[in-house]
């Protein structure tokens, strides 16, 4: 056997912390060890270089890398010596940055510990075995769960580029929250403006099937062969035969609250969201219908259908995107702050309501008794940065508020905007000359001290008066006609559920987790699954629609194959010894167990294109039946055994 092992400086992240010199100088000492190397960069084409060469002109048969993270440059390392004509499985990595530089000061201790892990990794390769990736072939359609513009422009890329797409939506319409809005910061455009022609689009894209009114139940498979089932919620209406003439809505006895308003309007029990709805197609809302039959009598079409009942669709995807969206947080909850308590304290996206057009209003900003408020009070970080709660910033509020100071101070006559804040976050294009813009119109700023509770009560003659703690702890009264929190954004209350249903994790704040925060923000550990908006964390719509185009552009990428690359680190069961008990089949997180009957009875056995390689079955299987091929347990007691051998003895 011919090993050869590469420590890395890695710079200073390991070089300040670890004598890296005397490592490679141990390393060379090893039994088996033919070159031991030190370099600054390994990961640079020069390091990769010198294992090449190596591999070439030594005959080695292992390789050892000791730097970062597999996770870091795993792939790196294993396609180099791949190009060198090595098997990339008989490849073993030691994380000597992670685990020693970045978490001692000890020199002298860290570089021991450095050696250490080199030693168990020149054990463990010792016992590799070379493993040919799988080969797995690729359906060339996409499903996007979610039609708020992120969906809308993840799945007119993909169509675009001549790859049929689902949008499946929950709601009758597409278009999200940012049909809810009336303007865009900072320019000021009309949401509905720019919003209905990518709708419009996505409704008649011939590469587009949009499924609205519909919810994913159920996704099978792996990438480039997801097997989803979809279910196609009852309208109560023939949409072939719906005009959207809106006789039936008008004739309709029932009003209850629109939830597309927030509930400050009504809307009948036969309804389409909003005017600019597609499909602008009736629904039923059959809680509400009392079963008159007058939208039956009067529509022309013949298009009412009480007999519909919920359809379940099957469809087959080689990629999926979650642009779920977000939620805002439920502040009635929070004394505090008045909401539920006090009829003129609402929410931002209320506000929003009342600013548009074809909102409750028309557009005017009136309190709930009809009056034009003339001192409108805004809190910023409703929710959001709390210690305990949700603790990080949810990007937008603060510009949205800047624009609803605005709105106040260009549509009531004599209006007074007065925000109360604990930090301006005016970050993106634009933003910053938006803010000044806004405070140069009058609009008034108040920091207070976001660790200090603020209150918001009512006097008899129906004023608002919000009290707050100034930074140089003296106390703030601000006293208006109406009071608009800026909610946190939230993840959506069923996040939990479609992670379960995609086999992706979330961060502590509840939005789904991406693969790597910085350097695969759009992908998720499920290949095949990406993410898209705000299903990842709070953003705005530039944001929004930048990564819905990346989205895009990674089904594309995966799309454009004919098969795709399965790892070959994946559990494989020894069916002679399984006990057919079907623990692995109940722990498996992914579903890649599945349970084979044979003569002597029911045994395990992997789905290897499924399979993550995480090692739970083998964990948790009470017969050592199973093993994860390069993690098998030999493999890994070996790697102990040199981790925990005495120096001095291993080498020779």
């Amino acid at each position: 056997m011919r090993i050869g092992v590469y420590v890395c400086h890695c710079g200073i992240n390991i070089g300040a912390t670890v004598d890296v010199k005397k490592v490679a100088e141990f390393a060379s000492h090893l039994k088996d060890v033919v070159i031991s190397r030190e370099y600054s960069y390994m990961c640079s084409d020069p390091g990769q270089e010198l294992i090449k060469k190596d591999i070439r002109e030594l005959g080695l048969d292992r390789v050892v890398v000791a730097s970062c993270s597999p996770r870091m440059h795993e792939p790196t390392f294993r396609t180099a010596v791949a190009e060198a004509g090595l098997n990339p499985y008989l490849f073993e990595m030691a994380n000597i940055r992670e685990h020693c530089s970045w978490v001692h000061d000890d020199r002298e201790r860290a570089t021991e510990k450095a050696m250490h892990l080199v030693a168990g990794s020149v054990y463990k390769s010792k016992l590799l075995e070379p493993l040919e990736p799988m080969q797995v072939g690729i359906t060339k359609k996409a499903l996007v769960m979610g039609a708020g513009i992120a969906g809308i422009q993840t799945a007119l890329d993909i169509a675009d580029s001549g790859f049929e797409v689902y949008l499946v939506e929950r709601s009758p319409s597409v278009g999200g929250k940012m049909a809810q809005l009336d303007k865009t910061f900072p320019t000021l455009d009309c949401s509905a403006c720019i919003l209905t022609p990518k709708m419009v689009d996505a409704g008649r894209h011939p590469n587009i099937e949009l499924m609205t009114y519909s919810e994913v139940i159920d996704i099978d498979g792996y990438v480039g062969n997801f097997k989803v089932k979809i279910k196609k919620k009852p309208r109560f209406i023939d949409i072939e035969k719906c005009t959207g003439c809106g006789e039936c809505a008008s004739r309709c006895p029932v009003d209850v609250p629109n939830e597309f308003d927030e509930g400050i309007g009504i809307r009948s029990a036969i309804y389409i969201p909003f005017p600019q709805a597609v499909p602008l197609k009736y629904t039923i809302d059959r809680d509400s219908c009392i079963r008159c039959g007058t939208c039956k009598n009067v529509c022309k079409r013949d298009a009412i259908d009480y007999d519909q009942t919920e359809e379940i669709v099957e469809l087959d995807v080689g990629a999926i995107v979650a642009a779920t969206g977000y939620d805002l947080m439920d502040v009635s909850s929070r004394e505090e702050y008045g909401y539920g308590r006090f009829d003129n304290v609402i929410t931002g996206l209320e506000f929003e309501r009342l600013c548009n057009a074809s909102g409750p209003t028309g557009g005017k900003i009136l309190t709930k008794d009809g009056r034009e408020p003339k001192d409108v009070i805004f809190i910023q970080c409703v929710g959001s940065r709390e210690i305990g709660g949700n603790e990080y910033c949810s990007r937008f509020c603060c510009m949205y508020t800047a624009k609803h100071a605005h709105l106040v101070e260009d549509r009531i006559e004599s209006g007074k905007a007065k925000v109360l804040f604990t930090d301006a976050r005016a970050y993106g294009k634009g933003f910053e000359e938006f803010y000044v813009r806004v405070m140069e119109e009058g609009v008034d700023y108040y920091r207070r001290d976001h660790d200090k509770p603020v209150s918001v009560t009512e006097r008899e003659d129906g004023k608002l008066i919000v009290t707050a703690t100034a930074l140089d702890g003296s106390p703030i009264e601000l006293e208006g006609d109406m009071v608009v929190l800026a909610t946190a954004a939230t993840a959506c209350e069923d996040a939990f559920e479609v992670s379960r249903l995609l086999n992706i994790s979330r961060t502590g704040d509840g939005f789904f987790m991406e693969a790597h925060p910085k350097l695969r923000p759009i992908d998720t550990p499920s290949d095949g699954i990406f993410l898209a908006g705000c299903s990842q964390g709070p953003k705005d719509i530039p944001d929004t629609v930048a990564q819905a185009s990346g989205a895009a552009s990674q089904v594309l990428n995966l799309l454009a194959q004919d098969s795709t690359t399965g790892s070959p680190s994946v559990s494989e069961v020894n069916q002679d010894i399984c006990i057919g008990c079907a623990t692995c089949f109940e722990v498996c997180p992914y579903g890649a167990i599945e349970m084979e009957r044979l003569e002597v009875g029911w045994r395990a056995k992997t789905n290897e294109v499924v399979c993550k390689g995480c090692g739970i079955c083998a964990g948790e299987c009470p017969a050592l039946a199973i093993n994860v091929k390069h993690f098998t347990d030999e493999q890994i007691i070996n790697k102990i055994e040199g981790v925990l051998a005495d120096l001095n003895e291993v080498v020779t």
